[in-house]
Formats: structure tokens, sequence, C-alpha cells
């Protein structure tokens, strides 16, 4: 195996679904703020997710809207306004 090609920061992290709030311990580079205790009794660093296979709809074979931005509800209004635009150009 060749030696100094890995990166340095390649160690275990806790990623946590925020919508389920599974978790799942796993290697990763990713940069963590926060760091939490596994079940092992060690602490590792934190990163929230907003979706997992915890969470998507493919895994799950459940269809939920995850709206945590309000991206929907602008979708919706920009929708309308682009409906009623169409109808008084006719």
């Amino acid at each position: 195996m060749k030696r100094d090609i890995h990166p340095a920061e390649y160690r275990q992290v806790i990623f946590e679904d925020s919508t389920s709030g599974k978790r799942f311990l796993i290697a990763s580079t990713v940069r963590a703020e926060k760091t939490d205790t596994w079940e092992d009794g060690k602490e590792y660093p934190v990163y929230h997710v907003e979706i997992s296979s915890a969470s998507h709809p493919f895994y799950t074979g459940t269809a939920k809207t995850i709206d945590t931005a309000g991206r929907v509800d602008k979708f919706k209004k920009r929708a309308a306004a682009a409906g009623s635009k169409k109808k008084a150009s006719k």
C-alpha cells in the first residue's frame, strides 16, 4: 500500500438525518463542528444531513414532502403567478 496518499482528516464521523433522527457511523473526511458520543462510548464529530437512506422515499417506499427552506411554497407561488399571466395574455 502506498504511503501518504490518504487524507489526514479521514476518520469516523456520525451522520445524523435531520428528518428521521437516524444516525450512522461512517468513515469520512467531511468537516464537522459538533461532536457527540456514539453507542460505543467514544466521542465523534457529528455531521447533519437532510436526507439519508432512512428518510429517502426510494428506500422507505413512502412519499413524503420535506420542505426545510420553504421551497415548495415558493414554487407554488411562482406557478400561480405564471398561470395568471398566461390567462391574462390570452
